[in-house]
């Protein structure tokens, strides 16, 4: 019988400080998210999420990321969601500008470093540039409370919204890295959107239960869904497919020890989350740009506006098969950027190790590129497949279907509860055995 991790979690005295830390920092958190910015009418705010537009549609993945603050606008209304934007950015510009992939392949270390800095400088800027952009599009669906009435025009009571709003963005940035710092390593921004994700599943089961001649029915179909999307986000984020490679004998006195065998693990996911950020965001734009024309007194710009909310509003059926495409489609584009920053072929080599059969240096990273492209189109059909679940299930069982809150966490929220909880538990076991409680001691 292997003894659990779970055991030895208070028996470490630094482990216990970092966890309780992390804890106190994620009740800060949540207790700052009930924090509204100043001057909003939140009644009118919470209509908007009641309708079937794009605007709403991507309210909700903002709501989603941001733990339920959007619907609030609170001061932590756009969560770490623009650090995440930044970081994106500069990992697709990389590859583009040859002197930024110098410096990742000539010191990883001081790359990331570099990475890190410059996420932090950037995310300022789309804070405030989100934060502006969601004043806008509440302009547009809000027609009550006497700031969002206004045109957007940088008075004083919009420029304190703004800067209230990139002030909240940048607390919590800053929490996430308080946990990584003093916490659990290395996951307080992922730590972050999961508080906000797990906070919200209370409100969507009232929502659920809200009927009583059907609740029984939908809570017994929505647990089977839930356990078998957290089987199917398991067994496909667990997925490898290990590359053989030969790695050098060492030598040991006069003598040279034969070469090693090993594996290189490639991940059949390895875009996580991303693509789906993406394609809906990308996605839903048009809808939110026709808003802005669907009351234009020329009939042509009318019917096309229409066209565009009915089309990319999240409702219509072409809007569900483009955006299954599209997570596939930045499945791929993702993961070939990440692999190429990896750069296996020139650290192999470097290593002096090979893979059998495959020539050293670019033929190695361009094979490796191919194995993983068919690998990954297991796991871009997969994260596909959890984009649209919402719908899949809706054909299944249309009542179900309509409790999209409800469906948002049992696949795309629950690939980010999943993540991080597998990920914060490597994190813990590591701790544990690196202070000498090995979880793999055998107690019978």
């Amino acid at each position: 019988m292997r003894r659990s991790v779970w055991r030895f979690l208070f028996m470490s005295t630094e482990i216990r400080n970092r966890l309780l830390i992390s804890l106190g920092l994620l009740i800060i958190y949540r207790l700052a998210a009930h924090v509204p910015v100043p001057g909003v009418d939140r009644q009118a705010i919470s209509s908007i999420f009641d309708q079937a537009t794009g605007g709403s549609t991507i309210f909700n993945l903002l709501d989603l990321l941001s733990g339920g603050t959007v619907s609030n606008f609170s001061v932590l209304a756009m969560g770490v969601y623009p650090y995440i934007t930044a970081q994106i950015i500069l990992q697709l510009v990389t590859p583009i500008i040859p002197s930024l992939q110098q410096r990742m392949q000539d010191d990883p270390r001081e790359g990331r470093k570099w990475m890190e800095k410059w996420t932090y400088f950037l995310a300022i800027p789309m804070a405030a540039l989100q934060s502006i952009g969601q004043i806008r599009l509440f302009q547009q669906f809000v027609t009550t409370g006497d700031i969002l009435q206004s045109p957007l025009g940088f008075n004083l009571a919009t420029l304190t919204m703004i800067v209230t709003m990139t002030a909240g963005t940048m607390f919590a940035i800053w929490l996430g890295e308080l946990i990584s710092e003093h916490g659990i390593k290395n996951q307080g921004l992922s730590l972050i959107i999961f508080a906000g994700i797990v906070s919200r599943i209370p409100i969507n089961l009232q929502s659920l239960l809200a009927d009583e001649a059907t609740r029984v029915q939908l809570l017994i179909f929505m647990i089977f869904i839930m356990v078998a999307t957290i089987f199917a986000i398991v067994y496909v984020q667990e997925g490898r497919r290990h590359v053989p490679v030969m790695y050098p004998g060492r030598r040991v006195g006069n003598r040279m020890s034969m070469p090693v065998k090993g594996t290189l693990p490639l991940m059949v996911n390895m875009a996580g989350m991303i693509p789906i950020i993406f394609a809906q965001s990308i996605l839903t734009f048009p809808a939110v740009v026709a808003q802005f024309f669907i009351s234009s007194t020329n009939e042509t710009i009318r019917q096309i506006a229409i066209w565009l909310q009915t089309n990319f509003g999240g409702v219509g059926n072409m809007y569900w098969i483009l955006y299954f495409v599209m997570v596939v489609a930045f499945t791929f584009f993702y993961t070939d950027i990440l692999f190429a920053q990896q750069n296996y072929g020139e650290n192999l080599k470097r290593s002096g190790a090979q893979i059998p059969g495959v020539t050293k240096g670019a033929p190695t990273q361009r094979y490796l590129t191919r194995v993983l492209r068919r690998i990954t189109l297991t796991g871009a059909f997969f994260l596909g497949l959890v984009a649209v679940m919402p719908f899949v299930v809706g054909l299944i069982y249309p009542i179900a279907g309509q409790q999209s809150g409800l469906l948002l966490v049992s696949s795309a929220g629950l690939l980010i509860v999943v993540g991080v909880i597998r990920d914060t538990y490597r994190s813990i076991e590591a701790e544990l055995k690196l202070r000498g409680y090995d979880s793999a001691v055998l107690v019978r």
